[in-house]
């Protein structure tokens, strides 16, 4: 099975920048897809970013201010955030899913068959 571990969380002020990074591991060779979540008391689940060979997807609150990427043959993904928002603040996940994506579903988590255990981002004003 697909296991996936986010690292490079942490606490920035506002303005400031932090870079995710996500490795997965196990049968890896099958992801054709993965994105970026995160998640927070008042607003649940939102998908941030997604990204496979061909296309690349942003949130429209976060599209200007972060970027992302996906290499197939590493299995890894990254989430670069610049000018980061005391809104930004929230758990971010990472997941994985084995068909490419696509704009009318690459934001839906049943979408995906691997999720990682997720990490803080706190962005204090």
């Amino acid at each position: 099975q697909v296991q996936l571990v986010e690292s490079g969380g942490g606490s920035v002020q506002t303005g400031g920048s932090l870079r995710l990074s996500c490795s997965a591991s196990g049968g890896t060779s099958d992801i054709d897809c993965m994105a970026w979540f995160r998640a927070t008391p008042g607003k649940g689940r939102e998908a941030v970013a997604a990204s496979d060979p061909h296309s690349n997807y942003l949130a429209v609150s976060v599209r200007g201010r972060f970027s992302s990427g996906f290499d197939r043959t590493k299995g890894t993904s990254h989430l670069q955030m610049n000018y980061l928002k005391p809104e930004d603040t929230a758990m971010y996940f990472c997941a994985a899913r084995g068909k490419y994506c696509y704009s009318d579903d690459y934001d839906d988590p049943a979408k995906y068959y691997a999720w990682g255990p997720g990490i803080q981002v706190t962005v204090s004003s």
